[in-house]
């Protein structure tokens, strides 16, 4: 299972639920149905706009991705995805990452919500979980926002163990806070005592995956037609920005635009959210 206890889930829900409160917004929510697990899934904006699926990254949850782009719901009727197997509402399954299972469980919640003409937009795990989606069946998706996502490269290994996994490692043997701000101050470029507090019981409460993270065949990312925006951090350890766009360069036929974003980390700061949000909307 992914949470190792009852009362560790209770203790990440409750979190869950104050950051959608705080937020202040009107959003309807439900729970999918899908053959991979239950799914959950919070709808913000007008649904008689263009839908926008918005997929969050490893250790997330759809209010977190909200709270990092509140005005995608002024053009977009917005979606946001809860990952199987994370920190929140969605069911436990942890999917296959060398199949297509994560694509083909995205693609149904497409198909059973009745989308066409789908934006995406996806953070880290959700780039790779977006991806995957166009490598499986991309008729009902108009275009891809990816930002720092998986699945394109990998960083240096050595580095990722030196400032990532081992205080990882020590913070979840240990529970010393030290710990868990030596791996945010590695992955994000600003974050607040929320960021720091979800993160925590994430890696306290929960059993995460930690193996190694595949990367696209340049076969599968030619065949793609979608056309891709590709956000790049610079100084992203796990994902390095430079080495992400020249190979995206190289493989993607339907490459539509990149921007490396300049001394950012893993995660992007608000103001690099923002300057994401503002060319999302931009392409409406």
């Amino acid at each position: 299972m992914f949470f190792k206890s009852e009362a560790g889930k209770s203790k990440i829900l409750d979190l869950y639920h104050q950051k959608l409160e705080d937020l202040s917004i009107d959003y309807s929510e439900q729970l999918l149905e899908t053959k991979f697990g239950i799914t959950n899934i919070i709808c913000v904006g007008d649904t008689n706009l263009p839908p926008l699926l918005l997929i969050h990254g490893t250790g997330g949850c759809a209010p977190q991705i909200l709270e990092s782009f509140p005005n995608l719901s002024s053009k977009y009727c917005v979606y946001a995805i809860d990952v199987l197997a994370q920190p929140n509402k969605s069911a436990e399954n942890r999917l296959d990452m060398k199949s297509l299972d994560y694509g083909k469980w995205l693609i149904e919640i497409i198909i059973k919500i009745r989308l066409k003409e789908v934006t995406l937009v996806g953070f880290s795990f959700g780039g790779f979980i977006s991806l995957k989606a166009l490598e499986f069946n991309e008729t009902s998706i108009k275009q891809a926002f990816l930002i720092a996502p998986v699945y394109i490269v990998n960083g240096n290994p050595l580095i990722g163990l030196w400032k990532m996994f081992i205080p990882l490692k020590m913070f979840i043997k240990t529970n010393n806070s030290k710990y868990i701000k030596k791996v945010m101050d590695a992955l994000f470029s600003e974050y607040d005592d929320f960021a720091l507090k979800y993160m925590s019981f994430t890696f306290q409460h929960c059993n995460m995956d930690f193996s190694p993270l595949p990367v696209i065949s340049k076969d599968s990312a030619k065949s793609i037609k979608t056309p891709i925006t590709i956000f790049a951090c610079e100084n992203d350890l796990m994902f390095p920005g430079k080495k992400m766009i020249k190979r995206a360069q190289n493989i993607f036929s339907s490459l539509h635009k990149v921007l490396l974003l300049k001394g950012s980390k893993h995660v992007p700061n608000t103001e690099n959210f923002k300057k994401i949000e503002e060319i999302i909307l931009g392409d409406n």
